[in-house]
């Protein structure tokens, strides 16, 4: 188990600009080649300039490619100079494998911009906490075919710096008031549990929780959540902050599991980020400070995840 490390202990990968070009990558699952296709059309339109190998198209029953294939790809963009940012295709199943393959002294050689989410979540988390980089919860290359226009600002706003960032749970729930700081940590709940056991489950001591999910009924969500609770996993979190729970049942119930699984806890839990499976798909720094307050509903980091270059003001 490894610990969560704030931002001062990380390296901040520079910023995007316009004309930055972007390695797009498939760490987990195949995926739809028009969907893709549209994705890159959006990068484009912000600006960047997306990238990618032969490796990209591989399958291997439901991965795409093999575990060491899919780790080479990751190597060899964050690898190469010309590169500004690493962007996922889309999650589905087997993040968590590449794990054992991929080359951790290498990647914290060169810190950049990495992006995804759901399956996502475990390099999310292990190259924040073994590369000591932020990594950004956000959309991924192939969801970018619907982005709306909040979630393509929020990729303006959380990869182009160089301001504070806040993000607001518009008609949100307070499950419990307050106000704490901490490191934003997290991703998709199901996941995260897969992760338990595991050498790669981080300490959350100290931490703001991030958590989403879709299609997971609430029963599974209330199973998810206790497994978690009855592990220590919440015994000693700052906060717990809950993102989009998409196709999940009505929302109402759960909020009522949160309620219940969190009813023994001091720290603020607020519900209705709009983050994960959803739409807006706000991106989310991970690996940073923030603030979270119940009274206002929002996640607020003070400085940015990335470093001080200047804002190039050609980005749409």
């Amino acid at each position: 188990m490894t610990h969560c490390r704030d931002i001062p202990a990380c390296t901040r990968p520079a910023p995007l600009q316009a004309g930055d070009r972007v390695g797009v990558v498939a760490p987990a699952s195949p995926f739809d080649r028009d969907r893709f296709l549209q994705g890159l059309e959006v990068l484009r339109d912000m600006g960047f300039d997306p990238v990618w190998s032969d490796r990209l198209f591989l399958k291997n029953g439901y991965y795409a490619g093999s575990r060491r294939q899919r780790a080479d790809d990751l190597h060899a963009f964050f690898a190469a100079s010309d590169i500004r940012a690493v962007w996922c295709v889309r999650g589905g199943y087997g993040s968590l494998g590449t794990l054992e393959c991929l080359d951790y002294a290498l990647i914290e050689k060169h810190p950049k911009i990495f992006v995804g989410c759901s399956d996502i979540t475990t390099l999310l988390i292990t190259l924040n906490l073994r590369c000591r980089m932020p990594t950004f919860h956000g959309p991924m290359v192939a969801s970018l075919a619907d982005a709306d226009k909040l979630t393509r600002d929020s990729i303006t706003r959380a990869l182009t710096g160089p301001g504070a960032l806040a993000v607001r749970a518009e008609n949100g729930c307070v499950i419990r008031p307050g106000k704490s700081a901490g490191c934003v940590l997290g991703g998709n709940l199901a996941t995260l549990c897969h992760m338990l056991g595991t050498p790669y489950f981080p300490d959350l001591t100290g931490c703001i929780l991030f958590v989403e999910d879709t299609g997971e009924k609430p029963y599974r969500i209330d199973r998810m959540l206790t497994q978690m609770r009855m592990a220590g996993c919440f015994d000693h979190l700052a906060g717990v902050a809950a993102g989009s729970f998409t196709r999940c049942g009505p929302i109402e119930q759960i909020h009522r599991v949160f309620a219940d699984v969190f009813a023994g806890f001091a720290f603020p839990v607020v519900c209705g980020f709009h983050a994960g499976h959803g739409r807006p798909n706000t991106v989310l720094p991970m690996g940073v400070s923030a603030s979270l307050d119940s009274d206002t509903m929002t996640l607020t980091y003070p400085e940015p995840a990335v470093a001080g270059r200047p804002q190039n003001k050609g980005l749409s």
